[in-house]
């Protein structure tokens, strides 16, 4: 596979300095041509693969993670290819990625502030597709404040503005111990709450519409169950 023109050697020149460790934003990691391609390879996947939730809807590739193991199932080489790209950038420590999930974001559609979990490799990789988003982070709920600070308005800390054909790689403290969500909004105005404006190539005041995002969230989990030894069993 071709090597991607950025290696883990490389990947500090994108570390975001105005957040907590550890965010590398990498812009037009893709081309619009791959873009176009990923999206028409998302939407030609079999309607079965897509599962509906509240105010999204996804399909889930590689398997199933569970504490005790992902069943592992075949990631279309259409996903492959990225996997590996990622992989080879170093972002799971020499591992390669086995699970990817799309998440279909429509205008004004969001996610509630929420972990990935130790099911993990603690590093979540996104590649956006189709329209921007804000990505919100917040402290975690503690038993030790009071109830008045518990609010989501009081627990958010900062956004990264995350454009299409990016990527964006998460890590440190910033996988393991802050909140992550996705406002409902139609469109969103940038302020100095936006931690990556610079690195985006946007200013404070800007005023961007959403459309349709997808995004290909791509993970390692390192505990798996082989299919060919579960099916052995007697």
């Amino acid at each position: 596979m071709e090597r991607p023109a950025c290696v883990v050697e490389d990947l500090k020149q994108f570390v975001v300095r105005e957040a907590p460790q550890t965010v590398y934003y990498i812009p037009d990691f893709i081309s619009e041509e791959e873009e176009s391609y990923l999206l028409q390879q998302v939407y030609k996947s079999p309607k079965t693969k897509w599962t509906q939730l509240s105010g999204r809807r996804l399909q889930n590739w590689g398997g199933l993670p569970h504490p005790k193991g992902m069943l592992v199932d075949k990631i279309p080489d259409w996903l492959q290819n990225y996997c590996e790209k990622i992989s080879l950038l170093g972002a799971f420590s020499g591992k390669t990625a086995n699970h990817v999930l799309v998440n279909e974001y429509k205008q004004g559609e969001g996610i509630m502030p929420h972990e990935d979990g130790p099911l993990y490799h603690p590093t979540v990789t996104t590649i956006s597709l189709g329209s921007h988003t804000l990505l919100d982070f917040y402290r975690p709920i503690s038993s030790r404040d009071g109830e008045a600070s518990q609010t989501e308005e009081n627990r958010y800390l900062f956004s990264l503005l995350v454009k299409p054909r990016s990527l964006l790689i998460l890590q440190d403290e910033m996988y393991q111990r802050l909140l992550h969500g996705i406002q409902e909004r139609d469109q969103d105005t940038l302020t100095d709450k936006v931690a990556n404006l610079s690195a985006a190539g946007a200013q404070p005041g800007e005023t961007l519409s959403r459309g349709t995002r997808v995004s290909l969230t791509i993970r390692h989990v390192p505990k798996v169950i082989k299919t060919k030894l579960v099916l052995g069993r007697k």
